[in-house]
């Protein structure tokens, strides 16, 4: 007898299951760098116009626990600082692709050559996005002043269109900056951070991360998924209409992706979710137009579209020459252990804490913003 109902609620267990104990500990860890990191440490190493800005803020954003939504105004305050636009173009699509908390996970769920794989590649994208930027935006750049940043004074020197002010005059009052940037460490902070801040930025959208998830598992018909195995364009073209307009974090993109493969799309196209639905949204696309431009919007867009496609395809070209069935690598047990059946009773009711003040005031007819 078939039990609709029933097997939705096993898949989204399993789902949770398999992704609880890698988020929570992920989360955890975030808090403890979110803790560890200066107060200025983005503004200080990325704030310049060449291309070691470049490579820092690519390498920095891989691990730092924002998504989509929170990357935005960190982009804003690099750009009121003076970073390039290719420093900020590549920290914002390094970023929400991936934080320690989905590196983590995706470990969790897909193993760690998929896992390395993902930061890799996320790595190449954002660089190459942030390189093109600099050398083909440089004419726009010329005919109008940085976003944000103000009219420099008579102290202050200005090379090209970053404005910099004397070494001296950095940090006059050296004692009050040290200890405005170098707070001490709080384990209590890095939990409030970890729990509270990040995991109610993430709660929405992992919600209905893990919810269409379960729904593709069990409403998606075998023949269906079959089919789209079999015609892999059709698949990438699939996730490229989806991933590009969506609003998902990288942790809450796993489920669906795990879904995805799980019922017969290949695996490539669903790395291209997995690469391109975090980075972009239709908030972003406009933050990225009004702050950056129409060039860097176009070179934004064209560079996480193409390299994700690219290296899809590529990921589907290898597995498949070494004929390995691409299911069999996502880890989701029937039975889970002590371990994943608490720390899904822990994420579930973190997810239900943050998600009922939203529905209390919507039915009060406020506003939720999250």
């Amino acid at each position: 007898m078939v039990d609709p109902l029933g097997d939705f609620l096993k898949a989204l267990w399993e789902l949770t299951g398999a992704m609880a104990p890698y988020i929570l500990f992920g989360l955890f860890f975030a808090g403890l760098l979110h803790e560890w990191l200066p107060k200025d440490f983005i503004q200080r190493h990325l704030g310049r116009d060449n291309i070691f800005s470049v490579i820092k803020s690519t390498l920095f954003g891989i691990p730092l626990p924002v998504c989509s939504c929170g990357v935005i105004p960190l982009a804003a305050s690099l750009k009121k600082e003076g970073a390039s636009r290719g420093s900020v173009l590549s920290f914002l699509i390094s970023t929400p692709i991936t934080g320690i908390d989905s590196i983590l996970a995706t470990f969790g769920m897909f193993g760690w050559i998929f896992t390395i794989y993902r930061v890799v590649t996320s790595i190449v994208i954002a660089f190459a996005a942030g390189i093109l930027s600099n050398f083909l935006v440089k004419d726009e750049k010329e005919k109008k002043p940085p976003f944000f940043v103000k009219r420099p004074s008579a102290t202050e020197i200005v090379t090209d269109t970053v404005v910099k002010k004397p070494e001296s005059d950095e940090c006059s009052c050296s004692s009050g900056c040290e200890r405005e940037n170098k707070k001490a460490f709080s384990f209590v902070e890095a939990l409030r951070y970890a729990f509270i801040t990040l995991m109610g930025d993430i709660a929405k959208p992992l919600f209905w991360g893990l919810i269409v998830g379960a729904a593709i598992t069990v409403a998606m018909p075998q023949d269906l998924g079959e089919w789209l195995g079999s015609n892999v364009w059709v698949g990438y073209l699939l996730s490229i209409a989806i991933a590009v307009p969506m609003y998902v974090c990288a942790t809450a993109s796993l489920p669906i992706a795990a879904s995805l493969v799980l019922s017969g799309v290949s695996l490539g196209a669903a790395f291209l979710f997995l690469s391109a639905g975090p980075a972009t949204n239709t908030v972003t696309i406009g933050v990225v137009k009004k702050m950056l431009g129409t060039r860097s919007l176009v070179i934004y867009l064209a560079t996480i579209v193409g390299g994700s496609l690219l290296f899809g395809i590529l990921l589907d070209l290898t597995f498949t020459s070494m004929q390995i069935e691409p299911r069999s690598l996502v880890h989701i047990e029937e039975h889970g252990d002590w371990l994943s059946v608490l720390s899904s009773v822990v994420l579930w009711g973190l997810i239900v804490w943050f998600l009922t003040p939203q529905l209390l005031r919507r039915k009060k007819g406020g506003s939720c913003c999250s």
